[in-house]
């Protein structure tokens, strides 16, 4: 059975929401038989990548928030992703535009990395502060993982995979997505946002059962928890 999880590497509930269905996954009878797809979405295509300032003092300027706030709020998700076992640095992490990530996690993905680099990415950008549209870090990511850095390299330094980006975020429109994380289990039942295991676990039960019935239509039943979006505060 198909899990399609629509993300962007700098929403911090995506990293806690991979955590938690990762959890429910593990406790699943079913799990040898599921396969992940990761798919991109951009929560602000137009972010201009800017190391001078860190993600609160950019949250603060883009939202008219004092950057007291901005710190508190994003201390609050520090402590969401902390009850996940995920170290956040917002302190340390770059403002950076996310679409060369995706077109590099496209690529990985063409090489069978498509979780692993994921991971690799949440982590980079979360914790290590590294700048996800320079291409060079991007290499180095994609080397530690074992991809030939120079080909990566030459990946970047072209439009190759632009297309792969652009559809999932179109398909993600056709879907209705307004927000991330977002799962979409066997085509039909969805779940919004970094909700708690036990909403993933029964999630993955119904789907599966149809899944393994051959049953199910296109129509999304969608559970919400948790998420960024364009109105979000992240």
């Amino acid at each position: 059975m198909k899990v399609e999880i629509w993300s962007d590497v700098m929403c911090p509930f995506c990293y806690i929401g991979k955590r938690r269905f990762e959890q429910a996954l593990q406790l699943f009878a079913g799990k040898d038989q599921v396969e992940v797809e990761w798919k991109s979405y951009q929560l602000n295509p137009d972010m201009k990548t800017d190391t001078s300032v860190n993600i609160s003092q950019y949250l603060a300027d883009a939202k008219g928030w004092t950057l007291d706030y901005a710190r508190n709020m994003n201390d609050h998700v520090t402590k969401m992703a902390a009850e996940v076992g995920l170290t956040y640095d917002f302190d340390r992490a770059v403002v950076a535009n996310s679409f060369n990530a995706h077109r590099f996690s496209h690529y990985a993905k063409s090489e069978g990395l498509g979780d692993a680099t994921e991971e690799a990415l949440f982590e980079a950008y979360f914790t290590l502060a590294k700048n996800i549209d320079d291409k060079d870090a991007l290499a180095d990511i994609g080397e530690h993982m074992g991809l030939n850095r120079d080909e990566v390299l030459a990946v970047l330094a072209t439009d190759a995979y632009t297309d792969d980006v652009k559809r999932d975020i179109a398909e993600a429109g056709y879907l209705g997505i307004q927000g991330v994380p977002f799962f979409v289990m066997n085509g039909k039942y969805a779940v919004s946002g970094a909700q708690a295991v036990p909403v993933f676990t029964q999630t993955l039960e119904t789907a599966f059962s149809e899944w393994s019935a051959a049953e199910g239509n296109s129509l999304l039943k969608t559970a919400n928890g948790p998420a960024c979006g364009p109105d979000g505060d992240c």
